[in-house]
């Protein structure tokens, strides 16, 4: 039930997905959004739709227009390690020798919580800059590093989710588990304690196979059967270093997947990063327990780890979404991801490379992206019922930018456009439970497509 009293208008141009599950954009260039507050405290969508059709039914509500700009979903990043926000754009050979050189040193110091508190700050205002407002993110194997990331996404109303990571095997002082039993205590309690808060959830967080012993394996299994309401995430079959390592330290498994299925780690709400060298039995199987992919694009490039196969999730009906994947990743922005997913789709890698279309790409980082995060029609969209996060894009946000878009003759092309010449100044705001949570500077807007 929505409260009158908090009803407001935001006319602009409107793109959203009129059904969630399929990759098809709906456009008009002169859009009314219409949002409210529940008697559960939630700022939802009302209605959305043709200003001329809906204007009428509204005429009596605060208004704000942006003439010019476009009113989008808020992006949702499947896959974000919160703590390294500092390694971004770090050299490397390639994932063992970054995470070794690099991540790990950094998330040493997310014991402190002064320090946790600091990142977590810049982290979520780095997000809301680029326009994602959801999130599924790692901690490091700190609890503190949890309660400072909750604390701060609470007090900016975001819809996040994050964990503890546990590694209780082959990771340096100050980030090991010693203690295996206690590591899934924390979890329990971390649990208890935030999942479910306000806007706020838990993923059980094993860092990936290598970095947890089977005992650690098992017990987050059983956790996630305990909490079936909780997300898991890892990292799979990312790169082929790591899968080896994965054979000879779990000699009885099938596959790298089939280590997370025996310890009970597959199900709906299970997130893997990356999942790029799968068979199609591991991308069956995900697809039958309902587990999803997380595809980090930037990252997989700047590593060398390989390139996800569109066509063969398709064939398995394997969900997945956009991840920036930050710090391997090199950039918050959804349009960097969508742009380098278009690019390794694109590639002839001993198979046909695909061209996949801009209202997929933004779906992917979207009500797609929702969909695998199990919050269809929560976040990632703009239907009524949906929760009243948005970004609103200026298309003239660069003067290359705007000479573009100014020539687009279809939506396809428009998109398109933003998709590969696009970054943070396309974000003109970012709206959060709708309220401005973050404004860019935006000068004097020309028509959008379709004036």
């Amino acid at each position: 039930m929505i409260v009158g009293s908090e009803l407001h208008a935001w006319r602009a141009a409107l793109l959203w997905f009129p059904d969630p599950a399929v990759a098809e954009l709906r456009y008009c260039s002169d859009g009314l959004l219409v949002t409210g507050r529940d008697t559960h405290g939630l700022v939802r969508v009302v209605a959305s739709g043709e200003y001329a059709q809906l204007a009428p039914q509204f005429t009596h509500l605060p208004l704000t227009w942006w003439p010019g700009l476009c009113i989008a979903p808020g992006f949702v990043d499947l896959h974000v390690h919160y703590p390294q926000t500092d390694v971004i754009a770090s050299p490397a050979e390639g994932l063992l020798p970054w995470l070794e050189h690099y991540t790990f040193p950094h998330e040493k110091q997310f014991a402190g919580p002064e320090h946790a508190c600091e990142v977590a700050g810049f982290f979520l205002q780095e997000l809301l800059r680029n326009g994602v407002t959801t999130a599924l993110c790692f901690a490091t194997a700190h609890p503190e590093s949890v309660d400072a990331f909750m604390t701060a996404a609470q007090a900016r109303q975001l819809r996040m989710i994050v964990g503890k990571v546990l590694q209780d095997r082959f990771s340096p002082d100050g980030l090991r588990d010693t203690d295996t039993h206690k590591s899934l205590r924390q979890t329990e309690a971390l649990i208890q304690r935030w999942h479910g808060v306000d806007r706020l959830g838990y993923a059980i967080t094993p860092r990936f196979a290598p970095t947890s012993t089977p005992e650690q394996l098992q017990g987050a299994g059983e956790l996630a059967a305990q909490f079936p309401e909780v997300w898991i995430q890892s990292h799979l079959a990312e790169n082929v270093d790591e899968i080896r390592w994965v054979h000879e330290l779990f000699p009885q498994a099938r596959s790298y997947l089939d280590v997370y299925d025996r310890a009970g780690l597959l199900r709906k709400r299970a997130v893997y990063a990356h999942s790029i060298h799968l068979d199609d039995a591991d991308r069956r199987r995900m697809a039958e327990t309902g587990s999803v992919a997380a595809i980090s694009p930037t990252s997989n490039l700047f590593l060398g780890s390989g390139f996800f196969d569109y066509a063969a999730a398709d064939r398995a009906q394997l969900r997945y979404g956009l991840a920036s994947d930050v710090g391997g990743g090199t950039s918050f922005s959804p349009f960097h991801t969508m742009h380098a997913a278009y690019t390794v789709a694109r590639q002839n890698v001993g198979r046909p490379g695909l061209s996949l279309a801009p209202e997929h790409l933004w779906w992917q980082h979207t009500a797609g992206a929702a969909q695998a995060l199990g919050l269809p029609g929560t976040v990632g969209n703009l239907l009524p019922g949906g929760e009243a996060d948005f970004v609103v894009l200026n298309p003239q946000a660069t003067p290359l930018l705007a000479r573009r878009t100014a020539q687009a003759e279809t939506l396809a092309e428009w998109l398109f456009a933003m998709i590969v010449l696009g970054d943070d100044r396309l974000i003109a705001h970012t709206v959060v439970q709708g309220q401005v949570a973050l404004s860019a500077a935006v000068p004097e807007a020309g028509p959008t497509i379709g004036t």
